[in-house]
């Protein structure tokens, strides 16, 4: 059966720079490729076709499609990473940063964002504010696994996409409850997606009415 946007898919993928490998799905390749996570959760990942969970080159690529199907493809900018803008590449004081810039560091510019330092030059640091691979055509390979038919598995695939980690979920009678681990509600990334992950359980799975969080903690034992 085709897919159609709004279907729920597990995808694998391996996104490719030129010949560098910048995101992938596949653990021996993120190790291989020197860019393997220690936190990150690798394996097919969950998404619901034509919400812009992948780029949107790779998003679209994926309507019409079966499950099984393998393919290789190419990404323009325009439906990547959007083109280079050379007013976001911009040059600030040094003294406006509290660690020494080096040229590649990740740094964050109020009111500007996050950008990456390209070069420093005296009492200058240029910072490009551009999205990394902006400009750059992409290619994928990617495999669609099996598509994601129960509402349960499509809300636990939504849970894991945004914050990053498997979370017990059980679904009765259309209401979710989430059991959080502990010190999830302290999780910089569960704060900025928690609003996301209940938007999007309520638009994209019509089989949930209610979503509860629940964060429990215990009395420690005591040691002897």
């Amino acid at each position: 059966m085709a897919i159609n946007e709004g279907a729920f898919i597990k995808i694998s993928y391996t996104g490719r720079a030129g010949s560098n490998i910048f995101d992938t799905t596949d653990e021996a390749v993120a190790k291989d490729a020197g860019i393997n996570s220690p936190n990150a959760i690798y394996g097919p990942v969950t998404i619901c076709v034509g919400q812009k969970h992948v780029i949107l080159g790779l998003d679209e690529e994926l309507v019409g499609k079966d499950a099984g199907s393998e393919a290789d493809i190419t990404v323009p900018p325009e439906k990547a990473f959007g083109e280079h803008d050379p007013k976001l590449v911009q040059s600030l004081p040094k003294n406006n940063f509290k660690e020494k810039p080096v040229r590649g560091m990740t740094v964050k510019v109020e009111d500007k964002g996050e950008g990456t330092v390209v070069n420093v030059i005296g009492s200058k640091v240029i910072v490009d504010f551009n999205a990394p691979f902006a400009g750059e055509t992409l290619s994928y390979h990617y495999k669609i696994e099996e598509i994601v038919d129960t509402p349960l598995d499509q809300f636990k695939g939504l849970v894991r996409l945004y914050a990053g980690k498997d979370m017990e979920i059980a679904l009765e009678n259309g209401k979710a409850t989430v059991t959080l681990p502990p010190g999830t509600n302290y999780d910089r990334r569960w704060l900025i997606w928690r609003g996301r992950i209940l938007h999007e359980g309520f638009e994209l799975i019509p089989g949930i009415n209610e979503i509860t969080l629940v964060e429990t903690y215990k009395r420690p034992e005591k040691t002897e």
